[in-house]
């Protein structure tokens, strides 16, 4: 049975994933209303850019889809519930996140294709390598596949920030208002795994260890 972890106070992102749910229709119709960004002037003025981009686009539509089957496993792996339950509300953003990545492509005319994103297949294997290395119902696990997420999401907050400053670059403001979205959900899911951290989860992996060690 997995364990439960006492809460210190109320997460700091609860809110925001709600907010997010009701925000889907919204934001899909904003995409279609904007589609077919790729005859602006913007683009029409930035061809080398705009080609960079779209390629940026394909790297990390792979890494999202990759990252979806990646989290199930996580969640298969973590020991308390309050992290099972953050990689289960990631997997739902991130199939989100998906279905984003495609208006976009949609927007600039052009039919989603993934091209691997070396980056992300060896930030999950690495994951992956921790939950072989890590003692199954342990309070250790849950911090080391809480650190393997969080380079996870900072290398999504990396890839989406300069994103949205290429589109803002390019003019293309829609398509960085659809992208800024994901953007801070990212940083949402990096403070929410800070925060499971360091209500009780670090603590109690550290009294593992001393517990160990004097017996």
């Amino acid at each position: 049975m997995a364990k439960q972890t006492n809460k210190k106070s109320s997460s700091p992102t609860a809110s925001g994933r709600s907010n997010s749910k009701s925000s889907v229709s919204k934001r899909t119709t904003t995409a279609n209303k904007n589609a077919n960004v790729s005859g602006s002037a913007g683009n029409q003025n930035h061809p080398l850019l705009e080609k960079f981009f779209i390629d940026e686009l394909k790297d990390i539509y792979w890494a999202e889809k990759h990252l979806v089957k990646a989290l199930a496993r996580l969640k298969k792996a973590a020991t308390t519930e309050e992290l099972q339950q953050a990689f289960e509300d990631h997997t739902a953003a991130t199939e989100e996140h998906v279905t984003r990545l495609e208006q976009v492509f949609e927007m600039f005319g052009k039919k989603p294709q993934a091209k691997k994103c070396e980056a992300m297949d060896g930030l999950t294997r690495e994951a992956e390598e921790i939950v072989d290395e890590t003692e199954d119902g342990s309070m250790t696990r849950d911090v080391a596949l809480i650190i393997a997420a969080q380079k996870v999401e900072h290398y999504e907050i990396a890839t989406y920030g300069g994103l949205v400053q290429l589109a803002n670059t390019m003019n293309l403001g829609e398509v960085a208002e659809i992208l800024e979205q994901t953007l801070q959900e990212e940083k949402d899911t990096d403070q929410l795994l800070t925060y499971i951290a360091e209500n009780d989860i670090n603590l109690e992996a550290e009294m593992e260890g001393a517990g160990k060690e004097n017996g």
